[in-house]
């Protein structure tokens, strides 16, 4: 059965918006990945800074947690202000801050203060290139294969995930943990700034330049017509109230595990360089994940490709309790939870183009966004106090096999969408 209220894929309509789109889903992409940068790689610091600083496990990781919640308070102003001016305007400016607000944390001296701060103004610049700017972009310029094209665009984070552990690791043991944060904000976060430059540019920045060459440059945003929800009207909406749950429950969980996943493992038993070749295999997983949930989003019931995708992630809990003296058994675990890892914001942001249509996009992705945000911060930080308390991850991982079968069943039970595609041509 094809999507709810879509055709058969339409595969000429897809060559063409590729065609005209591909090089925007690759800056995207990028621009994605930087972002998840030194999220995915907080883990590797948490032994080095704790043995050189003697910080806990809960300071450790309140530092993610304090930067995802304060982009969750200002995802909606961002997500607004996008709708008015564009993704190019507000992302590239913010790469250049996130580059040197990631390369200050080779300054941290011990201070607990410090290292709070570093974290808030993190978080506050962070929130220029996090997820709404790039899945606005890519979900304004494609329609038919718009689920493909999110995939490949949040397949950055799971590039991310495959890279850092890894190179992180290398980059600690040889420049040690100061270098790697310099390297890590200045390296990839340049290759960012030249394929944004050079590439990103989504449906207001092409309105912008068809109206200028037309003569008519106060006219460019009046040529964007996007039917969809007013915010307010998104607000009353069943359907988008659960997706939001759906969404918060499996971030929490699933954020707090990828984070505390490395030393999850390291505490099993396993080597550094093991636990980070490991870490870094759920990234690898990640990349087939993606492309493979946004081909399917684009041919058959999203929210059924969705639900699945959300419950199976228990699976990865299950083996991390029972089964973690497995070799084979963790790493099928792994590659469980990285096919599934990042698949969560691209089926949010797929869902809430659904639902919600493009009218507002930004705006409403934006609440998402913060929402994301706000279990992204919360997940870690709860991992980190259920470890201190109770001297293991016990609790926390059992609690994500209840939690990711729920957040599945919300996502299976949605509604039929709105065609936004017949409204907007009626």
């Amino acid at each position: 059965m094809h999507a709810p209220g879509r055709a058969a894929p339409d595969r000429t309509g897809q060559r063409e918006e590729w065609r005209r789109g591909w090089k925007l889903v690759l800056a995207s992409a990028v621009g994605f990945s930087f972002f998840s940068v030194l999220l995915a790689g907080t883990g590797l610091f948490f032994e080095p800074l704790g043995k050189e600083f003697g910080w806990n496990r809960s300071l450790l990781s309140a530092g993610p947690g304090i930067a995802t919640f304060v982009t969750a308070i200002l995802s909606p102003f961002y997500g607004a202000l996008i709708d008015r001016v564009g993704s190019r305007r507000l992302a590239l400016p913010g790469i250049v801050l996130v580059m040197v607000s990631m390369s200050s944390f080779a300054l941290v001296n011990g201070s607990k203060a410090q290292w709070i701060t570093l974290w808030v103004v993190f978080g506050i610049l962070l929130t220029t290139i996090k997820s709404t700017v790039w899945t606005t972009a890519v979900a304004g310029l494609f329609d038919k294969g718009r689920g493909l094209a999110l995939g490949m665009t949040v397949a950055g984070t799971a590039v991310a995930q495959a890279v850092v552990p890894p190179l992180g690791n290398f980059l600690i043991e040889h420049t040690g943990w100061r270098g790697a944060f310099v390297w890590f904000g200045m390296g990839w976060g340049g290759l960012t700034l030249l394929l944004c430059s050079l590439f990103l540019y989504d449906v207001h920045d092409r309105a912008r330049r068809a109206a200028q060459q037309a003569g008519q440059a106060a006219a460019a945003r009046s040529t964007l017509h996007l039917p969809g929800l007013t915010p307010r009207q998104a607000l009353r909406s069943r359907a988008i109230w659960q997706l939001a749950v759906s969404t918060f429950i499996v971030m929490v969980l699933t954020v707090g595990l990828g984070i505390h996943l490395f030393p999850i493992l390291t505490e099993a038993g396993v080597t550094r360089a093991n636990a980070a070749w490991l870490t870094a295999l759920t990234g690898v997983a990640g990349i087939i994940g993606k492309l493979v949930t946004g081909a399917l989003m684009d041919r058959y019931k999203p929210n059924w490709i969705g639900g699945v995708t959300m419950a199976v992630t228990a699976v990865t809990f299950i083996v991390l309790i029972w089964w973690i003296d497995s070799t084979a058994a963790v790493v099928f675990g792994l590659l469980v939870n990285g096919y599934a890892a990042g698949t969560k914001t691209q089926i949010c942001a797929f869902l809430t183009a659904g639902y919600a249509g493009m009218r507002h996009f930004g705006a409403i992705y934006g609440v998402m966004a913060a929402m994301v945000a706000f279990a992204s911060g919360l997940g870690p930080w709860l991992a980190g106090v259920v470890y201190d308390k109770f001297g293991g991850y016990g609790p926390f991982l059992c609690a994500g096999v209840f939690g990711c079968v729920v957040s599945g069943v919300l996502l299976v039970t949605l509604p039929r969408y709105p065609d936004w595609e017949a409204e907007g041509a009626g």
